[in-house]
């Protein structure tokens, strides 16, 4: 038997992405994971292991998530690269997982698009890199 390499232990970045929009659309509908599980036939640990993108969803318990959750199958997926663009399907920006796997990040995707005047948003965002950018220069002054 041969020895694992990394790339097999690590999840997959369509895997990642997929689980962190099934979390997205349950909290944003105010569903738990224990309903979600019961649904669906499983364990709510399961449910776990399918956000986290420590297991991968099949296409039929996918089906079966988008009719619970009521969202298209599409959904999942919306927010990755198009396969057909460089053969290559990826989510681009590492990042977006762990941001939607913390309950702020989850709360500001589900809250920043009903902001509707483009000016606030902007305002919201220049405020943020803002201070990211001065978070980032304090690192930068304790090293």
């Amino acid at each position: 038997m041969s020895e694992s390499s990394d790339a097999e232990r690590h999840p997959n970045p369509v895997d990642l992405h997929v689980g962190a929009r099934i979390r997205m659309r349950r909290k944003i509908l105010g569903v738990s994971q224990e309903r979600l599980a019961e649904d669906l036939g499983l364990t709510f640990q399961q449910i776990q292991k399918y956000e986290r993108g420590a297991n991968r969803v099949s296409a039929s318990k996918l089906y079966e998530i988008a009719k619970s959750l009521q969202s298209s199958v599409g959904y999942f997926f919306e927010g990755l690269a198009d396969p057909t663009a460089d053969g290559v399907a990826e989510t681009g920006e590492p990042f977006v997982h762990d941001f939607l796997m913390t309950s702020e990040g989850l709360e500001l995707a589900a809250l920043f698009p009903r902001i509707s005047r483009a000016k606030v948003r902007r305002r919201i965002l220049e405020l943020v890199r803002s201070m990211a950018e001065e978070e980032a220069g304090a690192g930068a002054d304790e090293d």
